[in-house]
C-alpha cells in the first residue's frame, strides 16, 4: 500500500507541473544536465579564451572601413560635379574620349575599354556623366553607411564599394592621383575576402577571419611604414640629419591650429620627432611578424603614430585609413572591452564549438577557404616587383604595377619644402588694365590665404582643390592646365566651381579680370606683433605667378584643351 500511495503522489505532482506551465520539470534528467552543464560552460570562460581569434577584431575592423568609405564618398558626392563633371575643372566625358582616342583598335567594345581602366562610367552616355558620378557616391555611401551600423559586411557589398570607388579613382585624373587612393583600393580589395560570402551577421559561425586576409593586412601596414621609411631616408638630406620636422608643420599641404603650435616647438624635440619618425617606419614594422606580444605592441605603435599625425596636420582620410590593417595586430582578447559579456560569450562558444568540431560547413565555407587561398598566390605574385621596388635605389612611391591596384607601393614626404609659398588669385571689376585696379582675393575653404584667419582642421574630410593648390604653389601654371580652366570660371562667374571656394569677392558680378600672385608664408611668432594682433601667419610678395588675364585672352587655351564647349 505503501508502494500504491507513493505512485499515486508522483502522478499528481506530474498533473500539477503540467497545470502550472514548467515544461522543464518534463524533461528528461539527462537533457536537464545537459543544459545545466551548458549555461555554465558559457558562464565560466576568461579573455584569455579568445587570444588568436578575430572575431571581435574583425567587427572593429568592418566599422572603422566603412567609416573611411563613408568620407571617401561623401568627399566625391560633394566635389566630382566642379572638379570632374561636364562641365567641371577636369571633364570625365573629354577624358573617355582621349583614353578611347589612344587605345585606338584596342577600343572595340566598352569590356576592353574597362579591363584598360576599370570604370563603370564607360556603359554611361556623355550627357548623363554628371548624374552617374552622383549615383555612385550616393550608393557607395549607402553601402558604407550599412557597414557602420551593422558592424558586419558580405562579399557582394565589399565587391560593391571596390568597385564603386576604382570607378571614381580612375576617372579621377590629377584630384584623384595620390596614395591613399590606391591604399584605399588594396585595403578594400582585401575586405572581401574577410567577410562571409552571404550572411550579414555580426557573427557568422561558419566564417571566421581567414588567416590569409588577417596576415594579408599586416603586410600592407609592413610595406606602408617601410616604404614610406625608405623614400624618407634616401630622399631629402634633412631625414639624414634629423632636421626635416623643423620646416613640416609649417610646409605641409594644409596645417591645423595645432600645427601652429608643434612648429614653435624648441628644436630639440624636433630632432626627437625626426628619428622617432624613422623608429616607427624602419624598425617598428618587422614586430608585425613577431608572436602576439610583438605583434601587438608593434600594431599600437602604428595606431599610436597615425593619431598623432591625425593630430598634427589635415592629410586627408590618409592617416584613418593606414589605422585600418594595423587592427589586425590584435587579436579578440585585445578588442574584447570594446563589446558587451554576451558578444563576448557567443564567441567563446563559437571557439569551443570548433574545438570541438561541432559546427558543419556549408558551401559558403569552402568557396571562402578556397578564394583565401587564391588571395594567398595572388598577393604573392603581385608582391614581387612591389618588393623590388623596396630595395631599389630609384625606389617609386605611390605607383602601382597592376591596373586593378591590388598590391602598390607607398611612401609620403620624401622630400621636405623649407619654405612655404601660396598662390593668391584676385579679381578686377575694372575695364582696362592700365593701372589704378582695385584688386580683391579669392578664399580656399583650408589652404593659407588671409592671415589672419585661422588654419581649418577638417581630417579626415578633404578639399581636393586646396590640396592640389599647394603643388601648384611650387610649380608653373603651365603645369596644371586645370589651373587656367579655374581662373576661366572664375572669369564666367561659374557658381557650381565657385562653390569649392570659401569666399568669391565677385558673387554679384563676375570679375573683368584675374591675376595670381605668389607670396611666401611664415608663421607668426607667437609673442610678436603679429601674433598679437590675431595674425597666423605673415607673408611677404615673391613676385608674379599667372599675369593678368581676361576671358578673352583665355580663349585659345581653352580651345586647346577642348573645354569650350561649355
Amino acid at each position: 500500500s505503501a508502494h500504491v500511495r507513493q505512485n499515486i503522489s508522483d502522478k499528481m505532482e506530474l498533473r500539477k507541473r503540467r497545470v502550472h506551465g514548467s515544461p522543464s520539470s518534463t524533461q528528461p534528467v539527462s537533457t536537464r544536465e545537459t543544459e545545466h552543464t551548458k549555461d555554465d560552460s558559457t558562464k565560466d570562460y576568461n579573455n584569455a579564451e579568445l587570444r588568436g581569434s578575430f572575431w571581435l577584431t574583425r567587427i572593429v575592423f568592418i566599422r572603422s572601413l566603412g567609416f573611411v568609405y563613408f568620407v571617401a564618398f561623401l568627399v566625391a558626392l560633394n566635389q566630382n560635379g566642379p572638379l570632374l563633371g561636364s562641365k567641371g575643372l577636369l571633364p570625365v566625358p573629354l577624358y573617355l574620349q582621349q583614353i578611347k582616342r589612344y587605345l585606338g583598335a584596342a577600343a572595340s567594345s566598352n569590356w576592353s575599354l574597362f579591363s584598360s581602366l576599370p570604370t563603370l562610367l564607360w556603359w554611361v552616355e556623355p550627357d548623363n556623366i554628371d548624374a552617374a558620378l552622383d549615383i555612385v557616391a550616393w550608393c557607395g555611401l549607402v553601402l558604407a553607411a550599412m557597414m557602420i551600423m551593422c558592424g558586419s559586411c558580405n562579399m557582394i557589398i565589399s565587391s560593391l564599394l571596390w568597385l564603386l570607388y576604382h570607378s571614381l579613382v580612375n576617372v579621377g585624373q590629377r584630384w584623384y592621383s595620390f596614395g591613399w587612393e590606391s591604399q584605399l583600393l588594396e585595403t578594400g580589395f582585401l575586405a572581401i575576402f574577410l567577410s562571409p560570402v552571404i550572411s550579414l551577421r555580426q557573427l557568422p559561425r561558419h566564417s571566421p577571419a581567414h588567416p590569409v586576409v588577417v596576415w594579408g593586412y599586416r603586410w600592407l601596414i609592413f610595406r606602408i611604414m617601410i616604404g614610406a621609411g625608405l623614400i624618407k631616408w634616401r630622399g631629402d638630406k634633412c631625414w639624414r640629419d634629423l632636421t626635416c620636422m623643423l620646416y613640416h608643420y609649417e610646409t605641409q599641404p594644409v596645417p591645423n591650429p595645432l600645427s601652429y603650435y608643434l612648429h614653435h616647438a624648441p628644436p630639440l624635440i624636433h630632432t626627437l620627432e625626426t628619428a622617432g619618425n624613422h623608429f616607427v617606419e624602419l624598425i617598428a614594422p618587422v614586430l608585425l611578424f613577431l608572436p602576439r606580444p610583438f605583434s601587438m605592441t608593434g600594431g599600437l605603435i602604428q595606431i599610436s603614430f597615425q593619431v598623432i599625425l591625425i593630430l598634427s596636420g589635415n592629410l586627408s582620410f590618409l592617416n584613418w585609413l593606414t589605422i585600418l590593417p594595423s587592427i589586425f595586430c590584435l587579436d579578440d582578447a585585445a578588442v574584447c572591452f570594446l563589446f558587451s559579456e554576451k558578444v563576448r560569450r557567443d564567441v567563446v562558444d563559437i571557439k569551443r564549438s570548433e574545438q570541438s568540431g561541432t559546427i558543419g560547413h556549408p558551401w559558403g565555407y569552402y568557396v571562402r577557404r578556397v578564394s583565401g587561398w587564391f588571395l594567398a598566390l595572388l598577393l604573392g605574385y603581385l608582391s614581387i616587383p612591389v618588393v623590388l621596388n623596396l630595395f631599389s635605389s630609384q625606389q617609386a612611391m605611390n605607383t602601382s604595377f597592376d591596373p586593378l591596384r591590388i598590391v602598390n607601393t607607398y611612401g609620403a614626404f620624401g622630400s621636405i619644402t623649407k619654405e612655404r609659398t601660396e598662390v593668391v588669385i584676385e579679381g578686377s571689376r575694372n575695364d582696362t588694365i592700365n593701372g589704378g585696379q582695385e584688386w580683391f582675393e579669392y578664399e580656399f575653404k583650408c589652404k593659407p590665404g588671409n592671415i589672419t584667419r585661422r588654419p581649418c582642421w577638417i581630417s579626415p574630410y578633404h578639399y581636393r582643390l586646396d590640396w592640389l593648390m599647394w603643388f601648384a604653389a611650387f610649380q608653373r601654371y603651365q603645369h596644371n592646365p586645370w589651373l587656367i580652366h579655374l581662373i576661366a570660371k572664375m572669369l564666367m562667374g561659374d557658381k557650381s566651381v565657385l562653390s569649392l571656394l570659401e569666399h568669391d569677392p565677385f558673387s554679384d558680378m563676375p570679375p573683368k579680370f584675374i591675376r595670381a600672385r605668389h607670396y611666401l608664408y611664415q608663421y607668426a611668432t607667437p609673442g610678436s606683433k603679429e601674433a598679437i594682433n590675431g595674425q597666423w601667419w605673415t607673408r611677404e610678395l615673391v613676385g608674379e605667378y599667372l599675369p593678368i588675364v581676361s576671358l578673352r585672352s583665355l580663349y585659345p587655351i581653352l580651345k586647346e584643351q577642348g573645354w569650350l564647349n561649355e
